[in-house]
């Protein structure tokens, strides 16, 4: 626990960075003066399947002030070396998707990158792209899952499926699972639809790439050796032949996990090909059309129970659309599958998932990363148990979740840090009265009123072995001026990592937080701890902070001893410094770096997923109360009291700003936001178009923090970003069910979806 019983841990200390944000000091790519540099555009497709046959250019454009590059124009296969590129891909979790489709390649959705075009400014630019017309050939495509599923037209391998897992615990066939269906009392049979979601970050994609030496790419990104890594096939090159740097960043929320490769790779190939510095900024329309979203997935669930209402068994088929390429979609699929089953005691369960290829732009991750479309589904389900038993929905979760001593779905003995009665307690006890049904709104209108609730886990960090095969490593150093550095590849995209990495080095140290910095990562300058993603920058790299703040200490503090110096700290590690004692080779001062280390007991097997899927989970529960205008059916949502277990706050603050702004986005999914396409392209890519929640459309939030500690995160720490999504869509369906008596099993729930549904009630 804390070296330092007066340290800043469980302090809402102001961010790190907050002054900078809100005077507008911090400066993000787009704001950032790189002399000398040209202004790079995309020319995309305009069909979603079919042939790139050549690009035509308008001869009464002056093209002499432009470069225009495709990517036949490139030396592929040379390598940096030879002054040419290495492999034409976007290297991920497979090397399906080109940087550039070449003339004579497949387009495999709109609004791919077929050309790149550069000129001085940004305007001339966009002038040349508008008379840059792209010459294709269309073929069948496929929109939708079953028509992926039937494979009439295949895209990917000979079935369209990118990728399938398979869980069963409790049988070893079929023929068993479906025996314990039928000894069921009743069978809970729906299926269950969510759409895309855009992540809307405030900042559009951008990056800048120039050569000094080595290729330098700098800009909005969540994972700076993700881009590195890509670069590294792109170009041909060895590690030190590229260096990627972050700044600073307006969100991402999954959205610039995997996409800022993509467009690093294109300004690495201007850049190349004109000889100066690049930079690449989306409007916010190409932002909207071209990048990643929240994959879209059909669950279909059947749920056994017995006559006292226990859970007999569960089956559940999850199939995602994870558009034209692979991207990061068995990842998320993986994601939604773990969680599929819920919380809930249950000894025969059957997840089977999928995710398949379609002629959309790839989707790809999106906070809570395929566990919210599973959770949407099993929390519907579980309402409609409750009410088919007569048992109060949150009295049949209380009944039935998981606690110490149960098992999940992959056979995960759940044995520490199970919040399940704290997050019951919390919720219950600010419950209060449910809205009285009918009523009057304050336009005198009538209105409808109900009350949901959801219950959900989530796991903490990478599954599985996830974290031991990453091994991810970070550092912290003393300076020479008495500071301290902590050097991490986690980035800040507004959730806070700054502040919590000084609030944990700055405890370990014994050393107050404005001693300690948090630089923003460079490839060159920190090692790699690893993507920013999956709930683990607090609990896995926090974790790594603290323990190498802490060898740190003692080291100095020891030579300290020993050479007879004083002082506090950081004037004992100027001494050590000035003597020259144990210098870090690669940056001068002192450093200690430390490496992931797993804690005992972490077993898990990938091929038949069972055992422990994660180290720990997180746990929430969520309750909602709705109003429905019966004229107009728009609902308005009244109140929203969100519980979470994050393990320890670190900073309460930043971890109520994590819970209240997942919580928010989930509630848009459920009631505003809808991702339109029109033939495979987003037909609604603006933000008068593609809504997302503003503040007029959130109730006050009641946000309540548990912390029941795990025992092996910095403090008790685990996880919190990703739980805030994943239930309270979930909480806002079943509470427009018990308003209106009739199920919606899809979200988001429209206006125009109500008015149907009480069409057909009536």
């Amino acid at each position: 626990m804390s070296a330092n019983a007066t340290g800043p841990v469980g302090l809402s200390l102001p961010r790190v960075d907050g002054v900078a944000k809100v005077t507008g000091a911090a400066r993000y790519l787009d704001d950032l003066d790189l002399p000398g540099a040209w202004y790079g555009v995309t020319v995309r497709s305009t069909i979603p399947h079919g042939t790139f046959d050549g690009l035509d250019l308008d001869p009464a454009f002056d093209w002499s002030q432009v470069r225009v590059v495709t990517a036949d124009q490139l030396a592929w296969g040379a390598g940096l070396a030879a002054g040419g590129f290495g492999e034409n891909y976007i290297a991920m979790l497979d090397r399906d998707q080109p940087a550039l489709v070449p003339p004579g390649g497949r387009i495999m959705h709109p609004d791919e990158p077929l050309a790149l075009i550069a000129a001085p400014t940004k305007a001339l630019a966009m002038a040349a792209r508008a008379h840059a017309r792209p010459r294709q050939t269309a073929r069948p495509p496929v929109l939708t899952i079953d028509d992926a599923l039937a494979a009439t037209t295949t895209l990917y391998g000979d079935d369209n499926v990118f990728k399938q897992f398979l869980i069963r615990k409790g049988h070893a066939a079929d023929a068993e699972l479906d025996q314990a269906m039928a000894s069921a009392d009743r069978v809970i049979e729906a299926t269950y639809h969510t759409g895309a979601q855009e992540q809307m970050y405030i900042e559009p994609q951008a990056i800048a790439a120039w050569r000094d030496g080595a290729i330098h790419v700098a800009g909005s990104m969540q994972c700076p050796y993700y881009v590195h890594k890509a670069l590294k096939v792109l170009l041909g090159c060895e590690a030190d032949e590229v260096v990627v740097a972050q700044t600073v960043t307006g969100g991402g929320f999954g959205g610039k996990e995997e996409y800022p490769s993509m467009l690093a790779a294109h300004c690495v190939m201007l850049t190349t090909a004109i000889g100066a510095p690049v930079k690449m900024a989306y409007e916010r329309d190409e932002d909207i059309a071209a990048t990643t979203k929240r994959h879209p997935a059909r669950v279909h669930h059947r749920l056994g129970l017995r006559a006292d209402g226990s859970i007999a068994a569960i089956d559940v088929d999850v199939v995602m659309d994870g558009g034209a390429y692979l991207t990061l979609s068995p990842v998320v699929l993986s994601r939604g599958v773990l969680h599929a089953a819920g919380p809930y005691r249950c000894d025969v369960v059957r997840v089977r998932g999928r995710v398949v290829a379609t002629n959309h732009p790839p989707h790809g991750a999106f906070r809570g990363f395929g566990a919210p479309q599973t959770t949407f589904a099993y929390e519907r389900q579980i309402d409609k148990a409750a009410r088919a038993v007569g048992v109060a929905p949150w009295a049949y979760r209380d009944r039935h979740a998981l606690r110490a001593g149960d098992t999940t779905a992959t056979g995960q003995l759940l044995e520490a840090s199970v919040g399940t009665d704290d997050i019951i307690r919390a919720i219950a006890a600010t419950a209060g009265d449910a809205p009285a049904r009918d009523g009057v709104n304050a336009h005198g209108a009538p209105v409808k009123r109900g009350r949901g609730f959801a219950f959900y886990f989530h796991g903490a960090g990478f599954t599985g072995s996830g974290e031991q095969r990453l091994a991810g490593r970070a550092t912290v150093a003393a300076r020479a001026d008495g500071r301290f550095e902590v050097r991490a590849s986690s980035t800040d995209m507004g959730q806070g990592a700054i502040t919590i990495f000084t609030q944990l080095a700055s405890d370990a140290l014994g050393v107050p937080a404005a001693q300690v910095l948090v630089p923003d990562p460079a490839t060159d300058l920190v090692p790699d701890s690893g993507p920013t993603v999956a709930s683990r920058t607090c609990m896995v790299v926090g974790g790594l902070v603290e323990r190498a703040a802490t060898a740190l200490r003692a080291r100095i503090e020891a030579w300290a001893a020993g050479a007879g110096v004083e002082g506090d700290l950081g004037a004992r590690a100027a001494a050590m410094i000035a003597r020259g004692v144990e210098l870090d080779p690669a940056h001068g001062g002192i450093a200690e770096t430390v490496q992931y280390q797993p804690p005992p007991g972490i077993v898990w097997d990938d091929a038949t997923y069972t055992g422990q899927a994660y180290p720990c989970y997180g746990w929430a529960g969520c309750l909602v109360d709705v109003e429905v205008d019966l004229d107009t059916r728009e609902v308005a949502l009244v109140r929203c009291v969100h519980a979470v277990d994050v393990g320890k706050a670190i900073n309460p603050v930043i971890v109520a700003g994590q819970i209240e702004g997942g919580t928010v986005q989930a509630l848009g999914w459920a009631v505003l936001e809808s991702v339109r396409y029109k033939n495979g392209k987003v037909a609604n890519p603006t933000m008068t178009n593609c809504i997302v929640p503003t503040f007029a459309d959130v109730p006050d939030l009641e946000t309540i923090i548990v912390e029941c500690p795990y025992p092996f995160g910095p403090h008790g720490a685990k996880g919190v970003g990703e739980i805030p999504m994943d239930g309270p869509a979930a909480a806002v369906v079943n509470a427009l069910a018990d308003a209106l008596g009739v199920e919606f099993d899809r979200v988001p729930v429209l206006p125009e979806d109500i008015a149907a549904a009480l069409a057909v009630a009536s």
